[in-house]
Order: C-alpha cells, then structure tokens, then sequence
C-alpha cells in the first residue's frame, strides 16, 4: 500500500511565533472537517469552516475533495489564506464530498509531510484522513509496522492511524468495518473524519477527548471539530458525535451509527476545551462555551474576592471570565489591552532577545483604563509564566496601583498526552513552584486560581465529566510509554547513529 505522496520534508523554524506560543499558552493540535453534500459547493463550504477552525491549528492546512470516487488534495505549511489561494480551489474544483484540516502538532515536526488530509491509496481503493487527537500507543503500533515493511513518509501519529485503518480495509468487507476494527488497536484521543470513494464517516474516541459535530446541509451531512465551523457555511447543527460512536454519511443516503462494541468508559472531554481551546460561539457535548467561562469567571470572583477598582481580561479567551467575574464581584469591566489581529501566528521570533518586545506588539495596554487602579487581571491559565510576568510588567509601566492575577483554570501542573503540546513538567510553573513563590516571580499583588473541584459546574448539559488530568494528574487511560512531541524524530536520530533526519 501506499500512502500520501512522497513529499519532501520541508521543515519551518523551531523557533517560539509571536502569536500564541510568544504569549505562553497550551496549544491544541487539530481542527477537522468533512462534507458529505452532492450538488452544493463542498470545496468552498470546506475552505469556509476551515477558517473557522483556523484557531485550533496554523502549522499546516489541506483539502481532499471526492470526484466520482477519485480523491484528489491539495495541503501545504501555513494558514488557510496561504495554502488554499484562488487558483488552488479553482483546481480542486467541484466534488460530492470533501474533507479539511488545520493542524497543530503535538506530534512530530512542522513537515510537509505531515500535513493532512493524508491519502491513503491501497489495494481496494484510496481513503483520505483528518486526524484531531493523540494516540498514546502510536510508538509501539508503528514499530510494528515498519518491522512488516511499512514505510513512513512523516513523523506524526496520525499517518499511524491511517496505516492501521488501511491495513485493516484490507481484511475487512468495508471501511466502516476496518475503522471499528481498528479501534481495537489504537489508544488514546482520536476525533477523526475519514473519506472513502463512497462513503464518509466521523469517528471519535470512546472517552471523547475532543470535541466532534454533526451538521445538515444543503441535503447533506457535515462533520467538524467544532459547532462554530457548522455555522460559518449555514449548516444546522444536529448534535455531538458520541465517544466510541462511528457516523457514517453516504450520498442521497441517511446517516447510520455504529457505537463501540464494548462498554464505554466514563466520558473524559478535555475540560481546557471549554476553558481555552475552542471558539466561544462553540457549543461542546452541549455546553455553551462562552457560558462556561462567563461561570468560570463568576466562581473566581466567589473564591478569591479581592477590593479592586477594574477588571480586565487578557485577549482573547481570559474575555469572558473577565466578564463572568465583573458581574459577580460587581467590579466595573474595562478594556484593558488592545490586541494586534494583523500578526499572524506563524510569524517567527528572530531574536530571543527580543522576546520582551513581543508581548507588547501583540499586546498593548489602554493606560486610562488602568492608571492608578486596582487591577483585576483575569486570564485562562499560566503555563510557564514568563508572559504573565510580561503582562503585568506592561500593566504595572501603565500606572496600574495593584495588580491581582485571577486564572480561570487550576494550576497546569501535569503534562497532557492526549492533543495538547505540554507532555513534560519541566517548564511547568505550577509543578515546581508554590502559589506564594508563582505570585512573586509573576510579580502580582495576589494570585487565585480556578478549583479543580469545580470544574463539573462549568458543564451544562449533565454530562459533568471531563478529563483533567492536566491540573490533577488523574488520567483516565494509561499515559504513553514514550512520550513527548519529536518522539519519532529523536528514534529515527538514534537509528541514523545521532545525526538529525529532515
């Protein structure tokens, strides 16, 4: 079998962006699409909800379209705008199904060769994949797979999953077959739209990790990461894709679910999805996103009440608990920083000496607003802390009297290996320091965050379980034996006697 193109590795800079990475957050890994609609323009509908889903990914970006049965795609390294031109979709042109991705990568490099959709072309026909997770038993399964022949063009777990569908296709009598199989033998977090010359389904893991929809439109089916990608092209959300379930939507056809053929676990959505990840028009497994955070904010107010003059909010997502927690506390909201929409993520930081300068481009405060106050400074976390340090220096150089750091997430204090890029402790500023030595390297007149104990409240639809084993380190399925992001990149260095590969 054969899969993806033989690309050349083309690796962007390692070096931090001036976007989010500058500004010390988490990242989560993937955005993922997929229509199912003959006679409506799927490649447009495609490229739209992928700007939408643009937050969850910048590295990478792709589109699969189906013609008759025949796939054909297009991806490359950068934002939608700068892989998906004009004459680009005037090439992919018009189709009955199509699929889309945006990638982050929390595993392996920002290749080429690891952008998706990937295209799988085998014995029995092709198949197209758009991969939002992280399997945790991904270096066992490919050793494996290579020790039976198979070559790997990239380094991402995703090419992973899509070896062990098709090999399973192999010796199934259809792909939605091969796919229930095949969950069989992967662990971990997988939201994933598969396409088939016939068929496209949605899969997402049994503890349902990340989020995944499903849409009507146009008399047809949509699949996408997240419910604010179903509005950007019209489509009318029906409802989650559940954990262990597998959605199948064929042309003309109705959808058929298969779920998982064993007891499901308990439901372990990433809780941060709420807090952070996703869009604030979203709605994730039922619950508002931009309500959550306005509770978040509200039950900071609650816990850590604090004799302040303003409250202000750390664009983007520190916005709305900033809300949530004026209204509670009764604390006057003001708009404290102005941020910078025309820096794109992939801009990269050419000096680490100029680090300090990044914050500032990216966010500027308002001085009026915080000049000789009381300042609340609501955001979603701390990870490392040298931009919160950052934030409050800027603050502080404003004429800020105080400035009180409130965090609508506990400490992330525990490394995630299930689609979020923090898989060691070692730069973790909740994991070795105290909430009294954290306030004096942030240099904030108090510090309080989110209690891990509350995080049930922040859902609305009942469900009310989540996976937090970022902030208590109670992790619902066994960690990875290998972890870490360049995992296969640092075997391939070992089997290459040191010496770097691509």
């Amino acid at each position: 079998m054969i899969i993806g193109e033989a690309l050349p590795g083309r690796c962007i800079g390692e070096a931090e962006t001036l976007g989010d990475a500058i500004l010390d957050k988490a990242h989560e890994e993937c955005g993922v699409f997929g229509i199912c609609a003959p006679g409506a323009d799927v490649v447009s509908a495609t490229y739209y909800a992928l700007f939408a889903l643009q937050h969850r990914g910048q590295e990478s970006s792709g589109i699969a379209v189906n013609r008759a049965g025949v796939i054909d795609v297009h991806k490359d390294v950068g934002l939608v705008s700068d892989v998906l031109k004009p004459d680009v979709m005037r090439e992919l042109g018009m189709g009955e199904m199509a699929v889309g991705h945006c990638r982050y990568a929390t595993t392996g490099r920002r290749l080429l060769n690891n952008a998706q959709p990937l295209l799988v072309n085998h014995l029995k026909g092709s198949m197209a994949l758009a991969h939002n997770g992280n399997l945790t038993n991904a270096m066992e399964l490919r050793e494996k797979l290579e020790q039976r022949g198979s070559i790997f063009h990239g380094t991402s777990d995703s090419e992973v999953l899509a070896y062990i569908i098709t090999q399973e296709r192999i010796q199934s009598p259809s792909i939605e077959e091969a796919v229930r199989r095949a969950m069989r033998r992967i662990k971990g977090a997988y939201s994933s739209v598969i396409m088939s010359p016939r068929k496209l389904m949605a899969v997402r893991d049994p503890y349902g990790f990340r989020p995944l929809c499903i849409g009507r439109f146009e008399g047809g089916w949509v699949f996408a990461s997240e419910s604010c990608a179903l509005d950007s092209i019209g489509a009318r959300f029906i409802r989650d894709v559940e954990p262990g379930e597998i959605v199948v939507a064929s042309p003309g056809a109705e959808l058929i679910s298969i779920p998982y053929d064993d007891a499901p676990p308990k439901r372990a959505t990433c809780v941060f999805e709420l807090i952070y990840f996703a869009r604030p028009d979203s709605v994730i497994d039922g619950t508002s996103v931009h309500s959550a955070r306005l509770k978040a904010g509200a039950l900071l107010a609650i816990n850590h009440p604090v004799q302040a003059d303003v409250v202000v909010g750390v664009p983007d997502s520190g916005i709305d608990a900033a809300l949530g927690f004026a209204r509670q506390s009764g604390i006057p909201y003001g708009i404290g920083f102005i941020k910078n929409k025309y820096i794109a993520r992939t801009f990269i930081q050419p000096e680490q000496s100029q680090r300090a300068h990044a914050v500032r481009i990216k966010l500027n405060p308002i001085a009026d607003t915080v000049r000789g106050k009381r300042v609340v400074l609501v955001d979603d976390s701390v990870v490392r802390g040298t931009t919160t340090t950052r934030i409050i220096k800027l603050l502080r150089e404003a004429g800020a009297a105080e400035v009180h750091v409130r965090l609508s997430a506990p400490p992330f204090a525990h490394p995630c290996y299930f689609g979020t890029d923090v898989d060691s402790v070692e730069s973790l500023i909740a994991h070795n320091h105290s909430l009294e030595e954290i306030r004096a390297i942030l240099n904030a007149d108090s510090i309080g965050y989110f209690r891990a104990e509350d995080l049930p409240k922040l859902d609305h639809s009942g469900h009310g379980s989540f996976c937090d084993a970022c902030f208590t380190g109670n992790y619902p399925t066994p960690p990875p034996k290998s972890p870490g992001k360049l995992r296969f990149e640092e075997q391939l260095d070992t089997r290459n006697g040191g010496k770097a590969n691509g």
